[in-house]
């Protein structure tokens, strides 16, 4: 009996001597070794980042918290409908009345015009050029993306400034014209408005198409007009040599948008293309160009007068 009692217990050391380790409770570490794996596991990051190849260096990107932008509204009003023709010289960025300092990017569209050229002016308060760019431009009735740097000097601290820019076609007349008023500052930081309404033309008419043939000495006119400011719009019918077949003075009620209806006589004697033209001054202007005047606003469309 003694050996049998004997021989168990050896039997029953050996089995608890092959069971799995996992069953094992866990030595727990000492309170002040948690510090030291800590820093060992920071340490071998480290080292397997130094020990790989260059092409598999791991990246920390920061994450930052996106600053919101402030997003200033845009001065001009909201058009009415019927004002969907895109302006022949589209202004993108900046918008009117932005606060700007030098230098600064004026990004635009515009279609050149039959001459293939443009220019752009960069006008002080009193009209003074500021600066000015003549440039060729193939043609594209829907304009070609435009990128200018202006620098400036003014003596100061700001004043209202414009940029202007105006076409001609192959017969040196005006096609078309477009003004952004802007707020030029000498220091200080710049604030950029959207565009707006701005990419649409000013005149919206009704029934009228490029080209179209007018009879018995009269072209009657009515669409809508959204002024500049609250000067009269005079409308002209001009002849390739560039003189003045007939005309009319619009009235103008404030600068809201406004409904028109007019009728311009002509009197000539054979089939004769002519230049329909819209335009308007800008009377803040002291100092007046010698070709474009004090325009702020011009646009322009081909008609055919016949007797």
């Amino acid at each position: 009996m003694k050996f049998r009692l004997t021989f168990l217990a050896s039997l029953l050391g050996l089995v608890s001597a092959c069971s799995p380790q996992a069953s094992a409770a866990p030595t727990p570490l000492p309170p002040d070794y948690l510090p030291t794996v800590v820093a060992l596991t920071g340490q071998a990051a480290f080292a397997t980042a130094s020990a790989m190849p260059p092409e598999f260096t791991p990246t920390v990107e920061a994450l930052t918290t996106p600053t919101p932008t402030l997003e200033i509204p845009s001065p001009t009003p909201t058009l009415a409908a019927g004002f969907t023709e895109y302006a022949q010289i589209r202004f993108l960025s900046p918008g009117p009345m932005s606060s700007l300092t030098s230098p600064f990017i004026m990004n635009a569209i515009i279609a050149s015009g039959e001459s293939d050229k443009f220019q752009v002016d960069l006008l002080g308060e009193d009209g003074r050029v500021l600066q000015r760019f003549i440039q060729k431009l193939g043609r594209n009735p829907l304009g070609v993306f435009q990128r200018f740097e202006f620098t400036y000097e003014i003596r100061a601290v700001s004043e209202a400034g414009y940029i202007r820019v105006s076409t001609k076609d192959d017969f040196g007349r005006m096609q078309a014209l477009n003004t952004l008023p802007v707020l030029l500052y000498s220091a200080g930081t710049p604030q950029v408005t959207p565009p707006g309404n701005i990419i649409y033309e000013r005149i919206a008419m009704d029934g009228f198409k490029e080209k179209q043939p007018f009879f018995g000495g009269e072209v009657p006119l009515k669409g809508r007009i959204w002024p500049y400011n609250d000067q009269p719009f005079v409308v002209e019918l001009i002849s390739k040599e560039g003189k003045p077949l007939g005309s009319r003075i619009l009235g103008i009620n404030g600068i809201d948008t406004q409904p028109f209806e007019t009728v311009i006589p002509y009197k000539v004697g054979e089939p004769t293309p002519a230049r329909l033209t819209f335009r308007q001054d800008n009377p803040l202007l002291a100092l007046s160009d010698p070709e474009l005047g004090k325009l702020v606003y011009l646009y322009t469309i081909e008609v055919i007068l016949n007797p």
